[in-house]
């Protein structure tokens, strides 16, 4: 069934070294894996930002290209940010003999894609996404599980053996992910080690530079049986795991429900599922996430919140769902708009570029091997603003800022949070008001608590016994207002009083805050003028 296929695609093994031989990647790569963490060959953290960029539809080939020439597309990918993308392929491209008239040319137009990419320091992850080219998913569409009329296991294995084969020592494609969003009726857990480890084994044999990416069960949603029994590989050092999490994986619960019981009941599930994968030391990828980026869809934008606040918390490599502003073909339809498209229909213009500022934090780890630049402290992380906590100077209110300008904080045991070497900590006045500094940090509006389903609502309680919750205003000042939505009401949005306390150890961009303590000269007037500014803040 494959053989006219493989001697079709055997001249591109030939030609590939010329399409490639001007890529020159910026990181050390290949990449490997350090406990929960993906690094370069120096050891040093790489977050993989990634968008995806479709190829598995019926013309097999990456979208866009009719509109677009390979080269803009890979500069815009890099000026919106991003380090990778996450290219998809049908199986049938490189096993199905249907496909001999079209494979050779689709196959070297996606290697001029990944050179290209690879030209302007992007990163690519092949991503199996289907068997039989077309959109992608649903429990009966013969794509699903193992053993379904498009997924014999020996032929996807020929399959990923090609694919690995064909761009082995292309230094910019650094992982495979072997199957995307396994599902429907065939699907179980024993069939899931049997066929995956196999798969892995045989990506690995093929290219042991590129990391070995397996999803789980139930639309790729369910790794929960990895906590008992791990993968059994004979290799070390590339195993990742992969998730995909959207807001219409629980239905329209964002809306019906209340965001913050909604947020907390969903964040425990995927910690029970996929989550606690980082706690035992595996790198965890969200490799599909997105919203519909018009900005009218309430259940994306409150999900949206919650995973933001998660992604930075957990710090955790993504891919966003999608690169594609519109499709040749998807579905029966020429030039479908793509709503969940970063780019817009002509894939010209960002479609969204408020959001783009928001995910933009999330682009650059917080943390990692090798980026250690300064001891581990907190950032105040704002999920609907993607903006951090920080203050300009002495006469200007606290404020959400890039958060590569963030103060850096220390959570303390007493629930003070003190800007590190200082003397200052956050404190509520009154409700409506500023928050602040001060440097008597003792009372109980100096300490503040994460509450709330959601474990987002940074609360804290007045000297009169009022609790209040930290917020931010239309100029984005930081202040105290009553807390809002902890229950029950579906029709409010919390967003605006939500936080994360999240580890850092990266330095601040700019130069050192001028609250740090380092900055004042050790003299014995020293402690009089922390006093001093204690009764200006």
């Amino acid at each position: 069934m494959g053989r006219f296929t493989f001697l079709s695609i055997l001249p591109l093994f030939l030609l590939f070294p010329i399409i490639i031989q001007h890529a020159k990647p910026a990181m050390s790569l290949p990449l490997s894996t350090d406990s929960r963490w993906i690094v370069d060959e120096k050891g040093q953290r790489v977050k993989l930002a990634c968008l995806n960029w479709v190829s598995h539809l019926e013309p097999v080939v990456a979208e866009g290209l009719s509109k677009q020439s390979m080269d803009m597309i890979a500069k815009r990918i890099v000026s919106m940010g991003f380090n990778c993308v996450r290219l998809t392929w049908p199986l049938f491209l490189v096993t199905n003999d249907s496909f001999a008239s079209l494979t050779v040319r689709h196959l070297f137009k996606d290697l001029a894609v990944v050179s290209s990419l690879g030209e302007n320091n992007v990163m690519v992850i092949l991503d199996n996404h289907i068997s039989k080219p077309g959109w992608c998913c649903s429990n009966f569409d013969g794509n699903g599980f193992f053993g379904d009329q498009y997924l014999n296991p020996d032929l996807w294995i020929t399959g990923l053996t090609r694919m690995a084969t064909l761009f082995s020592g292309v230094t910019n494609v650094v992982g495979m992910s072997l199957r995307n969003e396994l599902r429907g009726p065939k699907q179980n857990v024993n069939d899931w080690y049997r066929y995956m480890q196999k798969g892995a084994e045989a990506v690995h044999s093929a290219n042991p530079d590129v990391l070995v990416i397996l999803s789980g069960l139930n639309y790729d949603t369910d790794l929960s049986f990895i906590g008992n029994r791990p993968a059994n590989l004979t290799f070390t050092g590339k195993q990742v795991f992969e998730v995909h999490w959207y807001g219409f994986s629980d239905g329209q619960a964002w809306v019906t429900g209340n965001p913050n019981q909604v947020c907390g009941r969903v964040v425990k599930d995927i910690m029970r599922t996929s989550g606690f994968l980082v706690d035992q030391g595996y790198p965890l990828f969200v490799s599909e996430f997105g919203v519909d980026l018009r900005g009218t869809n309430v259940n994306d934008n409150r999900y949206l919140n919650c995973f933001l606040g998660v992604a930075a918390e957990l710090d955790l490599d993504w891919a966003l769902w999608t690169l594609v502003g519109s499709y040749y073909l998807r579905e029966g339809v020429v030039g479908l708009n793509e709503y969940y498209g970063i780019l817009d229909w002509n894939w010209c213009e960002i479609r969204n570029s408020s959001f783009l500022e928001r995910i933009s934090a999330l682009q650059s780890p917080f943390r990692g091997p090798g980026l250690s630049e300064t001891k581990l402290h907190k950032v105040i992380f704002h999920p609907s603003t993607g903006l951090c906590v920080r203050r300009k100077s002495l006469i200007d209110p606290l404020r959400l800022g890039p958060c590569t300008d963030s103060e850096a904080w220390s959570y303390s045991p007493q629930k003070t949070l003190v800007v590190k070497g200082t003397y200052f900590c956050l404190q509520a006045d009154e409700s409506g008001t500023l928050a602040k500094l001060g440097i008597i940090c003792g009372e109980s509006n100096s300490k503040w608590e994460m509450i709330s389903d959601s474990n987002m609502h940074l609360s804290s309680k007045l000297r009169n016994g009022t609790s209040i919750c930290l917020d931010v205003d239309s100029n984005n000042n930081i202040v105290t207002n009553s807390c809002k939505c902890l229950n029950k009401d579906n029709t409010c949005d919390p967003g605006s009083q939500w936080f994360k306390l999240v580890d850092s150890t990266r330095c601040r961009s700019g130069e050192k805050s001028f609250l740090h303590f380092d900055s004042i000269p050790d003299l014995p007037g020293k402690k009089f003028f922390w006093n001093l500014l204690g009764g200006l803040i």
